[in-house]
């Protein structure tokens, strides 16, 4: 029976930006790929922040009280993040979804490397396989 490990649900695939990256851009990014956050990693891919919706909009709102430009998402991102590793169990993957209220965590190496993601969905398609293999 296949593992209930973070790595084999995990979507591989992603969009990032790089640090830098002009506000305006990544605002271009979310909406062209229609997603509602982006995580944020240096030239050697290490995960440095997280940049939804919500930030850009609370950018955009500030900006125009004060008339200014947007600048980078450095200066907006989020971080720390809390992040996942890949070995770990889907249940306690789980624990933290209820936990901490997330839709989905970043899923990092040891070196800190962004290696994927895992959302809530992701984690009840573990267990409906889990679950279906039980009976």
């Amino acid at each position: 029976m296949k593992s209930l490990k973070v790595k084999d649900y995990m979507a591989k695939k992603l969009v990032t930006i790089k640090q830098g990256t002009n506000v305006v851009e990544a605002m271009a990014v979310l909406l062209d790929n229609g997603i509602s956050g982006v995580p944020v990693v240096d030239d050697q891919g290490k995960l440095t922040g997280l940049l939804s919706e919500v930030d850009i909009m609370r950018i955009i709102v500030q900006d125009s009280y004060y008339d200014e430009s947007m600048g980078i998402v450095d200066d907006y991102m989020r971080s720390p993040v809390d992040t996942v590793g890949t070995e770990l169990d889907i249940y306690k993957v789980a624990e933290m979804f209820i936990e901490k209220k997330r839709r989905r965590f970043p899923v990092v190496n040891a070196d800190g490397k962004l290696v994927g993601q895992i959302s809530r969905r992701d984690v009840l398609r573990a267990m409906e396989n889990f679950l279906q293999h039980q009976s």
